[in-house]
């Protein structure tokens, strides 16, 4: 599966999308317009009770009620969609929350709970997605869950009751593995776009709703409100049906493809195979009042069939399952009320065990001045580079494994930290400190003055454990460690990002680890706390990004080697050939105080604006760059995640290839 085809697909969707919209706008004004015709006739006749009136020719073409008419309705639409919209503009979370979902604590205790964060937990370390929040459905009764959000760094992941409980880990992963797969594939942006739409057109109906409530003070007044509230309210679910199908159109044959990412991804047909037999035998319907808006987000249909399967936003049980298992039987298995509520499915968490990837040993370069240079001391990671880009969005069982084994590698004082929102604060410190024992003692005494005691003293308590974990270990830490920093309130996110900051630059200079944590932390805490709008798309040509490619290209290849020959060979004869063919310009090596960590951050901020087709050829561009002389150091691995990440192009592990 090509990620960025797959964006380009659903952007392709998104134009169809505005296309059917247009056509159930054109036609709902159409029907509105012989609505009012026909009251303003009414009107006339009991106005006027000659016989004279009465015999007056009807006249069905009114310019200015057509133009009143097409305004009014349109404003109608354009500010219920861009009222829902705004209020989706928090990401998944909105969408969670407005199906009464929870959100489970990072630090949970509840072992149905604690299954679901290690599914997702392994799910978000092996794909690269930023671990999204995670929900549960308290008053759902069916097995159901979607995945909503705009990027993956405002993403949320939501399961019913039952789908936490009554789902084995298997079945369980089948169903997130399914999740995960529209948040690759670029669903998950166009559901949710597709909610704000589809609510103007809903306003119609709601509209007439009121309308027909009304009454007059005054029973001999011959109110014409309730009459227009029944000429709008059949109006309205003529929209109704019209978002149905839209709905239908968009969603169903995905369904389709996420199944199939989510068996390539877990290589596990039963899993994904026994969740849906589960929701043949059990159902999947959702009883929320909003969930008919948000249907089309859902594992499995939440809503009765209609028109008999027409408006249907997913394919029939039987074929998805028959599709993925061939050895199915054909019989759905329900189970008994009385297990329902006290059956638990869940596979024994595997027991710690030491960490199976070598530790490097000084393999992160650093910034000096401004500057990304090299380190002398960096001990390769056979990494290839040809491995990068038919990765991306494109995890494999490979990198479930090593997720997995990795996350359960991890010493258990470090993940009960991670998962504690004041004492992840403390764990994302404790990553940053300086090794050199005089800087480390510095920065804690100016931590001190900065946090909170508590923090400053489970920073001194984290230190020495932190420092010995394996360098591929930390980026996964951070990962893990993002639920609990989202709980933090503004006054505390406040705090930690100041200090944060003042951490990263107390000594001078800024290690290209530092400027990743940075990059990572701060980018998906911002949208949780209201700093940072969605990116919109405002780049189609890649000769107006050139600079910022430059930027990119340069700081890489100073990463990668402090040999002048290399650098140029790495950025002139392997990166800028993956664009010079869409350029029509030539690109320059820019020298190290030219592609620093500032210039590096804006550079990306501007890139994150551009179509997809432009990041996959930048994308290429870097894996190249850094991977001119055959492998990819770990420090390149780790600033070539930051790029893939800003790019909301999610890179899974390079050490499982």
């Amino acid at each position: 599966m090509d990620f960025f085809a797959q964006q380009d697909r659903a952007r392709r969707k998104t134009k169809w999308l505005v296309i059917y919209f247009t056509l159930a706008v054109a036609s709902m004004i159409v029907m509105i317009y012989g609505v009012a015709i026909f009251v303003s006739f009414y009107v006339a006749l009991k106005s006027h009770h000659s016989f004279y009136a009465a015999q007056a020719p009807v006249t069905f073409w009114n310019p200015t009620l057509f133009v009143g008419v097409t305004l009014g309705t349109l404003a109608v639409i354009f500010l219920g969609s861009t009222w829902k919209t705004m209020a989706l503009s928090a990401g998944g979370s909105a969408v969670a929350e407005s199906l009464n979902g929870r959100l489970i604590a990072s630090n949970t205790t509840n072992s149905d709970e604690r299954k679901l964060l290690n599914v997702v937990e392994e799910m978000s370390i092996a794909s690269g997605v930023p671990m999204p929040k995670v929900y549960v459905l308290d008053d759902e009764t069916g097995i159901n869950a979607f995945a909503a959000g705009h990027t993956p760094s405002d993403a949320a992941v939501a399961v019913t009751r039952n789908c936490m409980t009554q789902l084995s880990r298997d079945e369980l992963q089948g169903v997130i593995g399914h999740e995960f797969s529209h948040i690759l594939n670029g669903d998950m942006r166009l559901n949710i776009q597709l909610i704000g739409i589809l609510f103007g057109i809903f306003c119609i109906a709601t509209i007439g709703r009121i309308l027909l409530q009304a009454r007059s003070s005054n029973s001999r007044d011959k109110n014409p409100l309730p009459v227009i509230g029944i000429f709008l309210l059949l109006i309205g679910s003529l929209g109704v049906f019209f978002g149905r199908l839209i709905q239908a159109a968009v969603s169903r044959q995905r369904e389709f493809l996420a199944d199939a990412s989510s068996v390539q991804f877990t290589r596990n047909p039963a899993g994904l195979s026994g969740a849906l037999q589960k929701i043949g035998g059990y159902g999947s319907f959702m009883a929320s009042p909003h969930a008919a808006d948000a249907s089309h987000l859902f594992f499995a249909s939440g809503l009765t069939d209609s028109f008999f399967g027409a408006m249907a936003t997913h394919p029939p049980l039987e074929e998805r399952i028959q599709a993925i298992d061939s050895t199915w039987d054909g019989k759905f298995h329900r189970l008994p009320d009385d297990k329902l509520e006290n059956l638990h499915l869940s596979r024994t968490p595997s027991p710690a065990r030491p960490s199976p990837f070598p530790s490097p040993q000084n393999i992160f370069g650093t910034v000096v001045g401004g500057a990304i240079l090299s380190s002398e001391n960096e001990a390769p990671a056979v990494i290839q580079s040809h491995s990068v880009l038919p990765n991306l969005g494109n995890p494999t069982p490979l990198h479930l494994k090593y997720a997995e084994e990795l996350r359960n590698s991890l010493p258990e004082n470090l993940k009960a930290a991670a998962r504690e929102p004041l004492d992840a604060v403390a764990l994302i410190y404790a990553l940053l400190l300086s090794g050199d024992e005089s800087q480390c003692a510095t920065q804690l005494a100016g931590l001190a003055s900065r946090t909170s005691q508590a923090v400053s003293e489970k920073t001194v308590a984290l230190y020495p454990e932190v420092s010995s974990t394996a360098r591929r270990a930390r980026l996964p830490l951070v990962n893990i460690a993002l639920p609990a920093l989202r709980q933090l309130d503004a006054g505390q996110f406040s705090q930690f990002s100041q200090a944060l900051q003042w951490l990263i630059g107390s000594d001078g200079k800024v290690e290209l680890f530092e400027f990743v944590v940075q990059k990572i932390v701060l980018r998906n805490l911002a949208s949780q706390f209201g700093q940072t709008r969605q990116p919109t798309i405002q780049f189609y040509s890649l000769k107006a990004l050139l600079p910022d490619c430059a930027v990119v290209l340069s700081a890489l290849a100073y990463v990668g080697s402090s040999d002048t020959a290399e650098i140029k060979k790495a950025f002139y004869y392997a990166g800028v050939p993956c664009l010079s063919a869409a350029a029509d310009a030539p690109l320059e090596l820019l020298p190290p105080e030219q592609c620093g960590v500032n210039q590096l951050d804006a550079a990306l901020n501007r890139l994150v604006q551009a179509v997809p087709i432009i990041k996959k050829h930048l994308i290429e561009a870097s894996a190249r760059v850094v991977g001119a002389d055959g492998v990819i150091l770990e420090a390149e691995a780790e600033l070539l995640r930051a790029i893939c990440e800003t790019l909301d192009c999610p890179m899974p592990p390079l050490g499982a290839a």
